[in-house]
């Protein structure tokens, strides 16, 4: 299985390799007298996490920074390449920033012009183990209903533009002028068919809750002042 690094590094390879118009082999910087260029992973630098809800896990990220460079001149004509195909596209994210003699030090080869690509990489993690069910399933389904009612004022006058809200679905409409309403498509279920239905009102500047019975034919809500 092929890891996160290694997959980076060979794909910016490939991409190197049509860029350049030559192939691009991972390895340290060299003195090649062919001039080709050459890639190679420098470090590992953290990217941002992200967080994610419920039982779910993200990848972990992090960014794979690659040296790209060249031996002498012949080398030029392809490094110039790479930096303009990158430039174009946008990716991969260009650092140019590898002119530090330490560097080449460490390599043991002289000082040259050479680019810094940053790819993206990620790690997956392995969800939590779901504990297997013992049991049959048993499938219930659902009605579906429709709630017709009237909102109004400590008067009796008819309350318009009100919003009425199932509360806790995405169910929700506004009563017209003569302050009725109607909710459709309600889950329903037939072994409780007596369960009140919470409904939140909002308007006037006020918010309201009200225990509806499913079962009343004629459903008023009295928005009164506390």
């Amino acid at each position: 299985m092929t890891g996160a690094i290694e997959a980076a590094v060979a794909d910016v390879a490939a991409w190197l390799t049509g860029a350049a118009g030559d192939p691009v082999p991972v390895g340290p910087p060299r003195d090649d007298p062919a001039g080709g260029l050459t890639v190679w992973p420098l470090e590992l630098r953290p990217a941002r996490q992200t967080a994610a809800g419920g039982e779910a896990r993200e990848p972990y990220r992090f960014v794979v920074r690659l040296l790209v460079s060249g031996a002498g001149p012949a080398a030029l004509p392809a490094l110039d390449r790479v930096l303009a195909a990158a430039a174009t596209a946008g990716e991969p994210e260009l650092a140019l920033a590898a002119g530090d003699p330490e560097l080449w030090r460490a390599f043991g080869v002289a000082p040259r012009p050479a680019l810094l690509l940053d790819v993206p990489a990620q790690i997956a993690r392995p969800l939590p183990p779901v504990p297997p069910v013992r049991h049959p399933l048993r499938l219930r389904q659902l009605g579906m209903r429709t709630l017709d009612g009237r909102v109004v004022g400590p008067e009796r006058q008819p309350l318009a533009a009100m919003r009425v809200e199932v509360v806790g679905t995405p169910y929700a409409t506004r009563t017209d002028g003569a302050g009725r309403f109607r909710l459709v498509g309600l889950p329903h279920d037939p072994d409780d068919p007596g369960r009140p239905v919470r409904v939140r009102l909002l308007g006037r500047g006020r918010t309201f809750t009200a225990d509806l019975d499913p079962a009343d034919p004629d459903l008023v809500i009295v928005c009164a002042p506390d």
